[in-house]
């Protein structure tokens, strides 16, 4: 299979100002840099961006070492190709990263999860780095993982497995039962035998973790391209990243501070803080009795949930059981960058909105604020869906006004002038004839007029009768064209969301094949600054 300028849909990119839910940070962070420059380290889309950036990475060998050790145990464990063993072995011997990350979703996530990997892959190929891919395996929101979109016909199936398991325990530690056997048969049912079919059941499998489980079908999925998984739920990760939260926690004041003015900062500029940040907030959780609890400052002592713990308790804590603490978002890149010589985060919208917030936090923790670049955004458009579009003269930015508007849309742009006012033209023209004859034939014979009034019935009823039918075709065709927009919309604006966002990645392996990375990769450009759109091509 191949991807090619399809025969109805060339390649294009939109800008994000016609992209629905773009938020103002956002868009001017993208295209007018300059007001929002005091929040990010640099600009997102200049060229030759590394050349500056490799020299301030400050990162001992000693951490290099300790840090590839655990990640070539972990990636060995994930099943890792030979290019990513590669990686690995340049990233042992110097190598800076390009990192990225992501929840670890059922099945491997949204579609976006694979335009973050390949705008790691491409940058990290354009800048001499190694790309790494983080999985947020520490985040306890079991809701935003254990389901996938799937499109089926038209309309957008989800897939979900409620697995048991501990409410607020970190997902990387949630196993699955044999309710994953089960979902995957259901993705086997929609879709049938394929090579991804087969990767996805020796991945997602009974005893395996939603983390262990990603990061084994991407493994596979990801061969050619060479991307570093890291789990964080690693004590010996927890143990390398000790001063982090020693330096978060005795910070914690100065910290919450900056971060409450810079709130206040984005608020004054007409933005939104992505996260809310109350007096008492801290940037670290505790793993709790296996649940991850919010740390909390309160005058001179910590509060995790109600307990309360003495400051220089907890600091000390950090160094005895550094397993215990994990980062919040606002905490995560610093955490990351010490773990990892990173040249640059690659994020979407929130991550990038995040970050504004986040710079407050390097600044207090770090010697360096590191960039962060925006991922790949784009549509793909299979050839059903292209043919749609073309069939009724849209452009993607047509579909965005949801799937109701878009079956009016439909029905207007595909039918003909409308053939009721037609038939009450006729009707209309009938009772004007039948009009005209009336007084001739009274004139003539009294007796006709019986007649002419039988004869006017069987007319009026043959008409109503045509009429019918014209109704139960244009309701037939009507049924059609609504299929239409339903399906335009379950494939390219679902849930009046992007495709990226609801559309799992899994749709498009099972139907493409694994190959179907490879191209996406050759066919977008990065960075770009807009969301492309790619048709899709099968043999």
């Amino acid at each position: 299979m191949h991807m090619a300028e399809s025969p109805t849909l060339e390649p294009q990119c939109l800008p994000f100002t016609s992209i629905p839910h773009t938020s103002r940070l956002f868009a001017d962070y993208l295209y007018d840099f300059a007001k929002v420059s005091r929040f990010y380290a640099r600009p997102p889309l200049s060229r030759d961006w590394w050349q500056d950036e490799i020299k301030k990475i400050d990162y001992p060998a000693e951490r290099r070492k300790a840090v590839v050790d655990v990640l070539e145990r972990q990636n060995r464990a994930f099943g890792a190709g030979e290019k990513t063993l590669a990686n690995l072995e340049r990233l042992r011997n110097g190598s800076p990263a390009v990192v990225t990350g992501q929840q670890v979703g059922l099945f491997g996530g949204p579609l976006f999860c694979v335009l973050k990997a390949l705008t790691a892959v491409k940058l990290a190929e354009e800048a001499g780095a190694v790309p790494i891919f983080w999985m947020a395996t520490e985040d306890h929101d079991f809701a935003e993982i254990n389901s996938v979109g799937l499109p089926s016909a038209e309309r957008l199936q989800k897939i979900s497995v409620n697995v048991e398991h501990l409410e607020g325990a970190p997902v990387g530690t949630i196993a699955f039962g044999d309710e994953i056997t089960a979902a995957v048969h259901q993705v086997e049912g929609l879709f049938g035998d394929s090579e991804t079919i087969e990767i996805l059941k020796k991945s997602y499998c009974k005893g395996e973790t939603f983390g262990s489980a990603f990061a084994k079908f991407y493994s596979k999925v990801f061969a050619d391209l060479g991307i570093i998984f890291l789990n964080p739920l690693d004590a010996e990760l927890h143990k390398i990243a000790q001063p982090v939260f020693l330096g978060a926690l005795a910070k914690s004041s100065e910290i919450n501070q900056a971060l409450q003015a810079r709130t206040q900062e984005l608020e004054a500029a007409g933005y939104q803080a992505q996260v809310k940040v109350t007096p008492s907030h801290t940037v670290c959780f505790y793993f709790e009795n296996g649940v991850r609890t919010p740390v909390r400052h309160v005058e001179n002592h910590f509060l995790i949930g109600e307990r309360k713990v003495a400051q220089a308790d907890l600091l000390a804590e950090t160094e005895r059981c550094p397993e215990r603490f994990s980062a919040n978002v606002l905490l995560r890149p610093i955490m990351q960058d010490y773990l990892l010589p990173t040249l640059c985060y690659i994020g979407g919208p929130a991550e990038i909105a995040y970050f504004a917030q986040i710079e407050t936090v390097y600044r207090n923790l770090a010697s360096r604020v590191t960039p962060v670049l925006p991922r790949i955004f784009a549509t793909l458009i299979e050839p059903r869906a292209a043919k749609l579009l073309e069939r009724y003269g849209f452009s993607l930015t047509d579909v965005f006004v949801g799937p109701d508007q878009l079956r009016e849309t439909v029905a207007s742009s595909a039918l003909p002038d409308s053939i009721v006012k037609s038939f009450d033209a006729a009707n209309a023209h009938l009772e004007n004839a039948l009009a005209a004859i009336q007084k001739p034939l009274e004139a003539l014979d009294r007796t006709l007029l019986d007649a002419a009034e039988n004869a006017g019935s069987k007319m009026r009823y043959q008409l109503q009768t045509l009429r019918d039918k014209a109704a139960r075709a244009e309701s037939r065709k009507n049924t059609e064209l609504y299929r239409h927009a339903d399906e335009l919309s379950a494939l390219l604006y679902p849930n009046k969301e992007l495709q990226e966002r609801e559309v799992g990645a899994l749709y498009f392996l099972l139907k493409y094949g694994v190959s179907v990375v490879e191209k996406i990769k050759s066919a977008v450009s990065t960075p770009s600054g807009e969301h492309q759109v790619i048709p899709l091509q099968p043999f």
